[in-house]
C-alpha cells in the first residue's frame, strides 16, 4: 500500500480508521506495519482517538511490536507509546499490560532514534508516581544508573536518563545506593552541560532525603563538589546543590563536611538571589548549618542579608525561611 494512502487513513475511513490501522499493524509486510504506526502516531495526539486506540487493543499490539525484527517498526512503536504516555488512561493500560519489560529491553537498542524514543517514553512515565513505582519494581534503577555512564555522548539522552533516575529515587533510594548511583551522579556534577548538572544535583537532592543517602553523599566525596556548584552560572544547578547541602547537613558528618568545604559564604550570597528555589534552599541550608559549633558566630555577621528577605513584599515561603534562619542563628540558651 502506498505511503500517502495509508497516511490519509484516519480521514478517509472515519470511525473505521483505528480498526483498520490495528489490522495493518499486524501485516506481514514491515513497510505496511511502519506506515500504519506512522498514521497511528498522528492520531493519538488527540485524547479521544488515543482512548479509542486503547479500546481496540493497540497498546497490547504495540507491546508485541517492540520485539519486532524490523528496527523501523520498533522505532515507530516506541514513538507511538511516547505520545500515548501523555494520557492518563493510556499510562494505566501501559503499566497494566506490562509494557515496561519489553520497553526496557530496548535500552540497549543499537538504533539511536529508537533508543531515544525509549528514553523519552520512560522519562514521561517516570514523572507520574505510579509509573515511577512500577519502574522501581521492574528493577530499572540499576539499568538507568549503568546507562548514565554509557550515554555520555548524547546530551539529551543523558538528561532524560538522569531525569528518570531523579524521579525514581523519589520513590525508593536504597536500591539506587546499592548500585553505586551516588558516585555516578557525583561525576556528572562537573559536566559542561548545565542541564546535566541540574539533573544530577536534583537526583542527589532526592537521594539525600534519607539517612543512608546523606551518609553516602558524605562518604563519596560529593559535598565539596556541591559547594562548588553554589556559584554555578545556572540558577537551577544552584538551587539543587543548595537543596542537597540542606539535606546532607542534617547529620553531624554532613555539617562538618559542608563547613570544611566552605559552604557558608556561597550560601549567604545566594540569600539575595531573585530565584525563589535558590533563596529558600540556601536559607534552609544555613538554618541547618547554624546548629554546628562555630557556624553561628560566622552567620551573626550576616544578619542584615537575612533580615532583608523578611519584608512584607517577599513571598511567604521566602519570608518564613528567612525568619526561621534568623531565629536559629540568634537563639541563645
Amino acid at each position: 500500500m502506498a505511503s500517502g494512502h495509508l497516511m490519509e487513513a484516519p480521514v478517509a475511513f472515519g470511525q473505521r480508521a483505528l480498526p483498520r490501522l490495528c489490522r495493518e499493524m499486524r501485516h506481514s509486510e514491515p513497510g505496511t506495519r511502519v506506515q500504519a504506526l506512522a498514521a497511528l502516531c498522528d492520531l493519538v495526539h488527540d485524547p479521544e482517538r488515543a482512548l479509542e486506540s486503547i479500546r481496540h487493543g493497540c497498546v497490547q499490539q504495540l507491546k508485541t511490536l517492540l520485539q519486532d525484527n524490523e528496527s523501523a517498526v520498533r522505532t515507530k512503536s516506541t514513538e507511538v507509546l511516547y505520545h500515548l504516555a501523555s494520557h492518563n488512561v493510556a499510562r494505566e493500560v501501559m503499566l497494566h499490560c506490562g509494557i515496561l519489560s519489553p520497553l526496557s529491553e530496548l535500552l540497549d537498542e543499537p538504533v539511536a532514534s529508537c533508543r531515544k524514543n525509549v528514553h523519552l517514553t520512560l522519562n514521561r512515565l517516570a514523572h507520574f508516581p505510579a509509573a515511577a513505582e512500577a519502574m522501581v519494581r521492574e528493577g530499572l534503577v540499576p539499568r538507568l544508573v549503568k546507562k548514565v555512564s554509557e550515554e555520555d555522548v548524547d546530551e539529551e539522552v543523558c538528561v532524560l536518563l538522569l531525569s528518570s533516575l531523579r524521579q525514581c529515587v523519589r520513590v525508593e533510594v536504597l536500591g539506587a545506593l546499592a548500585c553505586g548511583s551516588v558516585a555516578v551522579l557525583r561525576d556528572r556534577l562537573a559536566h559542561c552541560s548545565p542541564r546535566i548538572r541540574t539533573e544530577a544535583a536534583g537526583a542527589l537532592l532526592n537521594i539525600s532525603v534519607v539517612l543512608e543517602g546523606k551518609q553516602s553523599v558524605c562518604a563519596e566525596g560529593v559535598v565539596p563538589v556541591l559547594v562548588s556548584l553554589l556559584t554555578d552560572s545556572d540558577s537551577s544547578v544552584q538551587a539543587n546543590a543548595a537543596g542537597a547541602i540542606m539535606n546532607t547537613a542534617v547529620i553531624s558528618t554532613g555539617k562538618s563536611r559542608c563547613l570544611s568545604a566552605g559552604a557558608l559564604g556561597p550560601l549567604v550570597q545566594l540569600v539575595s538571589s531573585g530565584e525563589r528555589a535558590v533563596c529558600v534552599n540556601a536559607l534552609r541550608a544555613l538554618t541547618t548549618l547554624a546548629e554546628a559549633p562555630g557556624a553561628k558566630e560566622v552567620l551573626l555577621e550576616h544578619l542584615p542579608a537575612l533580615r532583608s528577605r523578611t519584608g512584607a513584599g517577599e513571598e511567604e515561603v521566602v519570608r518564613r525561611a528567612a525568619q526561621n534562619a534568623l531565629q536559629v542563628i540568634t537563639w541563645t540558651p
